[in-house]
């Protein structure tokens, strides 16, 4: 579990890196870019080796102590919430009316995972990962929230964005469901 710790550390510092040390981000200029990049995928890959483990890599895997059993239907629970996590990062980018009621569309979809992965997985290290993940997305978001006064609103989206906006989301979460199948994980309930 030290490699999800880690992982997270590294996520939260590469991200919180802009708002914690403004003078020195702007000090790296663009460059600074690339290394945030890295350190973010640096960060995904040590979240997944700490999470399912890698026996290929000789890095003993998190385990599996559980803390709690998921009733069966909170799939179907985590599952709606994963279809409204992933409408919202939709919305993010394509300005749809629901962002003009939630300032962080993006941040709010990344609690929304984190929340929906806590109710059915009990164990420590899901705990840990999802957890420590929704942690840093409630901080980033008082972060900007005291840094940066709300900018106008965006104006009202056709029908066409939202439209395209749900699709994508159902369309996203298929992919991501049958990606979860193929790894061993069934999402479906």
């Amino acid at each position: 579990m030290t490699w999800i710790v880690v992982g997270l550390a590294l996520w939260s510092g590469a991200h919180l890196f802009k708002r914690l040390a403004p003078a020195a981000r702007a000090g790296i200029g663009d460059a600074g870019k690339g290394l945030v990049a890295l350190a973010v995928v640096a960060s995904v890959v040590l979240m997944v080796i700490g999470y399912r483990g890698s026996d290929w890599l000789g890095i003993a895997g998190a385990g599996q102590i559980d803390l709690w059993y998921p009733p069966a239907f909170l799939t179907h629970v985590n599952n709606l919430l994963m279809l409204f996590a992933f409408y919202l990062y939709a919305a993010s980018g394509m300005k749809t009316r629901i962002t003009r009621v939630i300032r962080h569309p993006q941040l709010t979809a990344v609690k929304t995972w984190a929340i929906a992965h806590l109710l059915v997985n009990g164990d420590v290290a899901s705990v840990l990962l999802f957890g420590g993940l929704l942690a840093w997305a409630v901080v980033s978001v008082i972060l900007i929230n005291r840094s940066e006064p709300r900018g106008p609103l965006p104006a009202p989206a056709s029908v066409g964005k939202e439209v395209g906006a749900l699709v994508g989301a159902v369309g996203v979460m298929v992919v991501v469901m049958l990606t979860h199948n193929w790894l061993g994980v069934q999402p479906w309930g």
